[in-house]
This record gives C-alpha cells, structure tokens and sequence, in this order.
C-alpha cells in the first residue's frame, strides 16, 4: 500500500525557506527501523511519523542518522498537514503523544502555537576545544539535557562562525546553540545550532533549541514574550511566551512538495 509523504517549510511564510521537514501519517505502527529508513532516504533534517489514536497521534521524529526525543519545527509541519488535509477541523487542537510526553498545537489563523517542556540551561564549564572548535570566545556556556548553549558577543559573530564539524561530531550533547542578542530591534535574540552527531551539520530552524533560547534570554531581558531568529542560509523566525514550565513557540508553515512511498 502506498503512502503519501508531504514536505512542509517550517517557521517560514514563504517556500524554501525555513526548516523544511517530511510528514508521514500511518494507518498504523511502522518498526523504528524502517521509519529511520524513510528518514535516511528523505534526507531532511527530520522526518515526522503520526499514527492515529483515540486521544491524538502518536509522534515519532527521526533524522537521517539518529530518533531524536523532541523536534519543533517537525511537529510544527506535522499539525499544519492535519489541518491542511482536513484531518483536523480549524478550531480543534492537535493533540502528540511523544518521547517527551504530551505536546500539543492550536491553529490562529496561519500562526501555529505549539506549547513545549522549557528546556533551561545551567551553566557549564567551558572546554578550551569547544572554544576551538567555533572559533569565537564564548561569554558563557550552559548545558541542558539535549544541548550545549553558547553565547557570544554580537549577530555579526553568531553569522561569520564557521565551526569544526568534526570535532563538534564528538560531544556528548545532541548539538550546540550559539546565540547573541539581536541587532535589529524587531528581534530579540539570533542563533544558530550545529548537530553533527544527530547526522546535521547545521539545523535551518530549531524549535527545540528556542525551548532553552526562551527561558535563557527571558531572563536575561527581563521578557516572558520573544521573538527569535535563527540565522542559517535559509532562516526562520520563531516567537517565544515563557508560561512556567512551557514555553509556547509560535510559527508559519508552508507545504512544499506532496509524494507518494511506494
């Protein structure tokens, strides 16, 4: 039986921009090795699996190296294909059971609202190959239990940094977040996030990141609402509402491509 796979550009208003990610909607359970299969052949940062259920979906994100426990812009494109392709009415929430437990997103107008874990960082020691590694001084490091978090002195230097990827392939964490305040002032904070080890080199847009992103730069901004950029080649805005524990990322999505696994 054949499957239909859509191709949705992530925290973008407009086409090939963005983090693009594949969506896949089951009839029922597929083995995780052949959802990494279809990950590895569709050769996107992600690739989201949803299997119907009584109360939601269940949800499964794989890259093409490595399940990862949380994705944002790939549950973003998830909720976008079920409201767009009618399997969930306007005003219905969409409801994920996942890694990271129960994820949900609503629908306001083309802004998708998707309420997170917050992911906050304690501070790290700094390794002098990490520093290396990037090229920059950090003005601070931290750590949560998916990432590193750099911070560094300005946009300009989170834009130039041209990191060991080799070297970055051998930590522990999942990636690394190098972040700096904005330098336009209709943003609040810029970033970029490097995941060798998860298979990408470079993320486009990270959902997950701004799970720490947010509760990082609320602190030191004194906000509960933000809006981030992540400055990759292609680029995505994602906006931030700390609420306690959560951390609500809104974004836009667009469909791209539809496709059919034969």
């Amino acid at each position: 039986m054949s499957l239909r796979i859509t191709t949705v550009d992530a925290f973008t208003d407009r086409p090939f921009a963005g983090n693009p990610a594949a969506v896949c909607i089951l009839p029922e359970p597929r083995p995780d090795a052949w959802m990494q299969d279809v990950a590895r052949e569709m050769n996107l940062s992600e690739t989201a699996f949803l299997v119907p259920r009584s109360d939601g979906f269940s949800l499964k994100w794989f890259t093409p190296a490595v399940e990862v426990d949380l994705c944002g812009h790939a549950t973003l494109a998830a909720a976008h294909v079920l409201w767009e392709g009618g399997r969930l009415a306007p005003d219905a929430p969409a409801r994920f059971h996942t890694r990271s437990g129960l994820l949900t997103a609503t629908k306001h107008g083309p802004l998708i609202e998707m309420d997170f874990p917050s992911e906050p960082a304690g501070e790290s020691e700094e390794s002098p190959d990490l520093e290396s590694a990037l090229g920059v001084l950090p003005s601070y490091v931290g750590r949560n239990r998916f990432d590193l978090l750099v911070e560094v002195d300005s946009e300009e230097t989170v834009r130039r940094l041209k990191p060991d990827f080799t070297w970055l392939a051998t930590i522990t964490t999942r990636g690394v977040i190098v972040t700096s305040r904005a330098a336009t002032p209709d943003r609040d904070f810029v970033s970029r996030f490097f995941a060798p080890a998860a298979g990408i080199d470079e993320d486009p847009v990270t959902g997950s990141s701004h799970c720490c992103l947010g509760p990082y730069w609320g602190a030191k901004l004194g906000k509960d609402q933000l809006v981030g950029y992540q400055a990759s080649a292609r680029g995505g805005t994602v906006n931030v509402r700390l609420a306690g524990d959560r951390v609500i990322l809104g974004g836009t999505a667009v469909t791209v491509l539809r496709a059919e696994l034969l």
